[in-house]
């Protein structure tokens, strides 16, 4: 699964770099140049639906949702736990759910042929995002799972707080203080 770690990130920065990248150009060449590109905005609209459905599963791997966990806190271990698996038992089942019917849509958007509006290609080719970033996300959802199945450390949840604890002691050196 390494190889998919480094394609889930390469692509996360690919699409960012790119994205600013024809934004600086069409600004520049809008107001500089007085001229426009009709197709970049649909093009930086496609990358950030991509951008968004890898950097959900992403941000299930790496534990960096944000989520509502005072009540999972007062909880023993065990409980804990218990909990965690039935929620991403949830998750994984809403995540399957949206892959099936978005892999619908994306069928039925290749039968009709629809083109995009700006670039010359066929709709379906962007929105297959769609099935494969939910696909993708119940993949990380069973990683989860059987984490928690098997007592390894594992977190469906960032914790803020313990972040910026570790930014703090990555940024200034030890003993010293603010």
């Amino acid at each position: 699964m390494r190889w998919l770690n480094y394609f889930e990130e390469w692509m996360i920065t690919f699409l960012m770099a790119a994205m600013t990248l024809l934004t600086f150009m069409q600004v520049l060449s809008r107001y500089v140049f007085n001229y426009s590109f009709g197709w970049v905005l649909e093009a930086t609209g496609v990358m950030f639906a991509w951008l968004i459905f890898i950097g959900m599963a992403y941000g299930v791997r790496v534990g960096a949702h944000i989520g509502v966990d005072a009540m999972i806190r007062m909880l023993g271990r065990k409980s804990a736990r218990v909990v965690a698996s039935m929620a991403t038992l949830l998750c994984l089942a809403y995540a399957l759910i949206v892959a099936y019917g978005s892999f619908q849509y994306v069928e039925k958007m290749y039968t009709i042929g629809i083109e995009m509006q700006d670039i010359p290609i066929q709709s379906w080719i962007p929105r297959i995002i769609l099935p494969v970033g939910f696909l993708l996300l119940a993949l990380r959802f069973m990683q989860v799972l059987w984490r928690l199945a098997t007592g390894q450390d594992a977190r469906l949840l960032g914790d803020e707080a313990e972040d910026a604890l570790k930014l703090k002691e990555d940024v200034l050196p030890e003993g010293a203080s603010k």
